[in-house]
């Protein structure tokens, strides 16, 4: 009988590559439609990226400069950085599905290996992404999302409901990740994870103890290098591979 029943994947950096793509740029156009004069540059989204959710990050940023903000407003500037976020994404070809995801996602599919997609996004721009990157077809059984649950990533709470709804055991799934605060949010929920870095420079904390760090999900002509965990007995992550690393933990 196999070990993997389901598959929990995080979504932006590690199903697509969409934070400097789009989150970013939107976040300044409306910045700039509301006449802030702020223009976030890639290093300082890097940084605020620590902080999880577009809301929080505005709030953290104008207490960082001393600009005092009504809630009201800050809604309405994240309400206009969603709105050029859909349209960053429906319009830019250069948001596109990482290595190996749509290999993998189909392969799973195949075997009946249940999936599911577990983000800091809300689920507008979730459901979004998945159905302008997956047109075939949606692998994905169930979107737990920012608007899903009272705390957000690092706290475990999206993985546990998560979890809950599938009813699949922990020792019987794999998570992908690519930041700190979804390493922290999976294994609190007590969930196997794989890190899978996006294209944003940057570190994962030295507290995390890391299982499994790989770089690249890999293909036919890409392949996958394994920093730390088990050894790939083929040139990229499989469901095999999956089911190895399940009884290395």
């Amino acid at each position: 009988m196999s070990n993997l029943e389901g598959v929990y994947w995080d979504l932006d950096g590690t199903i697509a590559n969409t934070e400097l793509e789009a989150h970013l740029p939107a976040f300044n156009y409306a910045f700039k439609d509301f006449n802030l004069n702020w223009n976030w540059d890639i290093s300082t989204y890097i940084d605020l990226l620590k902080i999880n959710g577009g809301k929080n990050r505005i709030i953290y940023y104008s207490k960082l400069i001393n600009k005092f903000l009504m809630p009201q407003e800050i809604k309405k500037i994240h309400e206009r950085k969603q709105y050029h976020y859909v349209n960053l994404v429906k319009n830019n070809d250069l948001i596109s599905l990482k290595t190996g995801v749509h290999r993998l996602t189909n392969e799973l599919h195949k075997k009946e290996v249940r999936q599911f997609i577990v983000t800091s996004s809300s689920r507008k721009q979730a459901i979004l992404i998945i159905n302008q990157l997956f047109k075939e077809f949606n692998p994905f059984e169930f979107i737990i999302s920012s608007d899903d649950v009272e705390f957000h990533k690092p706290n475990p709470l999206p993985y546990l409901k998560a979890m809950k709804l599938s009813g699949i055991r922990s020792n019987k799934s794999v998570v992908f990740e690519d930041s700190s605060s979804g390493l922290r949010s999976s294994l609190a929920a007590n969930l196997p994870t794989i890190y899978i870095p996006s294209n944003i420079p940057g570190y994962i904390d030295k507290d995390i103890d890391l299982y499994c760090f790989i770089d690249s999900l890999g293909n036919e002509d890409c392949n996958s290098n394994v920093i730390k965990g088990p050894k790939l007995d083929s040139q990229y992550v499989d469901s095999d591979y999956l089911e190895k690393y399940l009884l290395t933990v």
